[in-house]
């Protein structure tokens, strides 16, 4: 009996995956971060107003695990391309992202990161080179920086240094920045 249980599980998971796995076509890269960020079209979906603008803040504390991209980069990337892709102009998509905690290692040089991670690279910094050349606004709590062992230096070019990630969302508020909660 146990083993036409584990039969039956085994097929159901099966059909699963593979049920998921055909949902991935319907999902492509760009137009902004060509490489990152798959989004679909959605059909019948509520209009977004012609000229909305966009300000939006992520909050980052944890780390990827080595070799792999950070999970809230690619969600930043997937905001960038669905919204683009939907029309709204990229003049009018302003994206900031605060890091704090160990997911401050994902933003900084090969030689900070190889110390840490056995010789490997940093796996994120072409994404987070893509974000930046499409305006997106990194912050580096100084805090948690500090706790890590990390210094300016360290980071990834054009990553910001803050006094502490509280100074930084507060001050993108002050900006008119919502926090999105994913």
């Amino acid at each position: 009996m146990q083993k036409y249980l584990m039969l039956f599980l085994g097929v159901l998971i099966f059909m699963h995956t593979n049920a998921a796995d055909a949902q991935l076509d319907k999902f492509t890269k760009g137009p902004l971060i060509e490489d990152y960020g798959p989004v679909a079209v959605i059909e019948g979906r509520e209009a977004i107003p012609e000229n909305t603008v966009f300000k939006v803040s992520f909050d980052l504390s944890k780390e990827a695990k080595p070799e792999t991209i950070n999970r809230n980069l690619e969600s930043a990337a997937r905001f960038l391309n669905m919204h683009a892709a939907s029309g709204v102009k990229a003049e009018n998509l302003h994206l900031a992202l605060v890091v704090h905690g160990s997911a401050v290692f994902d933003f900084v040089n090969d030689e900070k990161y190889s110390i840490k991670e056995n010789d490997k690279v940093n796996t994120n910094k072409q994404l987070i080179s893509d974000l930046i050349a499409n305006g997106v606004e990194i912050y580096v709590c100084g805090q948690s920086a500090t706790y890590q062992g990390v210094s300016f230096q360290d980071l990834l070019p054009d990553v910001k240094m803050s006094l502490s990630a509280m100074t930084a969302h507060a001050l993108l508020q002050q900006r008119g920045y919502t926090l999105n909660p994913f």
